[in-house]
């Protein structure tokens, strides 16, 4: 597939090497020939300098001839000329922009064909908000996600000394499990090698297990497997930029937030649009600021801002001054991946977060969703099985009965996904209803027709793989 991807920032960085890793033909455009110049050093594409939004750019990066346009640069504007372009002038079939603005993204008429032509647009600043609400939700966790529009969770947590499962095999959790559920331990990575989740396989202390199961089951399942912590009460943000904002918004209402920052203009503007907030204009690296404003009775201490060195100097000390959990933003994954299980307890790269939410609409097939693990080195998919037993790898067969390749595993199945099942009660009268019947899981498994399977891929390269398995054969059409 012929890809061109406008803007060569973290988002576009991450999409390219995203994409060159599963064979296709990359263009890059920025204003930035030196930072194209380092893209290309490191990466097998094509670099084109430019404003992205100019007919004869498009036009030179191979436009005329693209399969799709990926718009990322850092203006809104620039994002939505480019795609109308792509569309009017070089018939582009699908145009993707990244928009920050609430008018754009809230106003659906805009974005349609006659307008600015955008069949998918992606708000980084609200995936990584989502994100980081899951993570104040389940305080221990390393790393939250949902599939099947939310029927099923993944939640990574850190195996410690004395846990229920430390030192024993995994076909023992079930043994754990409050009777009517069931969970699946999809993954394990221990230091940076990822290890096979047999029925045989110990789990250590330190391990990082990634748990899976459905959504309304991941909390008495988490209850059962490790101690739980006591919920997030009190939450202070450092910066309140477009995700600070954002998260203070959301957070309000079910949180004690505090909110530091450090320009006086923006720190007045943010006071004006939160309501329960305490916006506190200062230096998150202050010492003296931290200590008045209490940090060592805080629960959960966010480092927010635009510069990784703040966010890191910011969270190692809120850490030392008696905060219980430190999350930190970090644009460069290797100060992610160097922070992070010391003071800094989750280092966040925000290209990686989002990114997945955008090659979920990249990939051809029926990938319904795709969430990067361990920063970029891993990847779940939820992928739609489609055919019958003649025309389909899977469909019809036990999962021990498929070839799959070495690294991948498959955790769970989202069937009858239109058919609505009742998983509570609110109280006598009111039934809480989902969608899709969750089936966790296990070598008898059988696929069927229809099924969203989440599959696990410990590599990158192992994706491409699936997706072929899940090929339908030409006699289906």
């Amino acid at each position: 597939m012929k890809v061109i991807i406008l803007g060569a920032g973290q988002v576009g960085a991450s999409v390219a090497e995203g994409l060159v890793s599963e064979e296709n033909d990359i263009t890059v455009v920025d204003n930035d020939a030196a930072r194209l110049a380092v893209l290309q050093d490191k990466l097998d594409l094509r670099g084109v300098p430019g404003n992205a939004a100019s007919p004869s750019v498009l036009r030179n990066a191979g436009a005329e001839d693209a399969d799709m346009i990926i718009a990322v640069t850092q203006s809104d504007q620039s994002n939505l000329v480019a795609c109308k372009l792509a569309h009017s002038l070089f018939n582009v079939p699908t145009r993707i922009a990244r928009l920050r603005s609430r008018d754009f993204l809230e106003d659906a008429a805009l974005l349609a064909e006659e307008n600015f032509a955008v069949d998918f647009a992606l708000c980084p600043e609200q995936v990584i908000t989502d994100y980081i609400c899951r993570l104040v939700e389940f305080p221990r966790a390393l790393q939250v996600l949902n599939f099947a529009r939310g029927r099923v969770s993944l939640v990574a947590v850190r195996a410690y000394t004395g846990g229920l499962l430390v030192g024993k095999p995994i076909n023992k959790m079930r043994e754990h499990l409050p009777p009517g559920m069931d969970a699946r331990i999809a993954a394990i990575f221990r230091g940076n090698q990822p290890v096979a989740p047999e029925g045989e396989t110990i789990i250590e202390a330190g391990d990082e297990v990634f748990l899976l199961a459905a959504a309304e089951d991941i909390r008495p399942v988490l209850g059962q497997l490790r101690r739980m912590e006591e919920p997030v009460r009190r939450i202070m943000l450092a910066g309140a930029g477009n995700i600070g904002l954002r998260l203070a918004k959301t957070l309000e209402s079910r949180y004690e937030v505090k909110v530091i920052e450090s320009r006086k203009e923006r720190a007045e503007a943010v006071a004006n649009e939160l309501n329960e907030c305490l916006v506190l204009l200062g230096d998150a690296t202050d010492e003296e600021l931290l200590e008045q404003e209490n940090i060592g009775e805080m629960d959960l201490f966010l480092a927010l801002t635009n510069d990784d060195e703040d966010n890191i100097m910011a969270g190692s000390l809120a850490k030392r001054l008696g905060c219980k959990r430190v999350v930190a933003l970090v644009n460069r994954r290797a100060y992610a991946e160097m922070i992070e299980g010391g003071p800094i307890d989750i280092g966040i790269s925000p290209a990686q977060v989002s990114i997945g939410t955008l090659l979920a609409h990249v990939r051809q097939g029926d990938v319904a969703e795709v969430h990067s693990l361990r920063r970029g080195a891993a990847e779940a998919l939820e992928i739609i099985a489609h055919g019958d037993s003649k025309t389909s790898k899977v469909i019809g067969k036990r999962i021990d009965q498929v070839d799959w390749p070495k690294g991948v595993t498959v955790a769970a199945l989202v069937r009858h996904f239109d058919k609505p099942v009742v998983v509570g009660q609110t109280d006598e009268w009111t039934a809480i209803t989902r969608f899709g019947e969750v089936v966790i899981a296990h070598h008898d498994t059988v696929i069927e027709p229809g099924d969203h399977v989440i599959v696990f891929c410990t590599r990158k390269n192992l994706v491409k793989k699936v997706e072929k398995l899940f090929q339908v054969g030409f006699h289906f059409f």
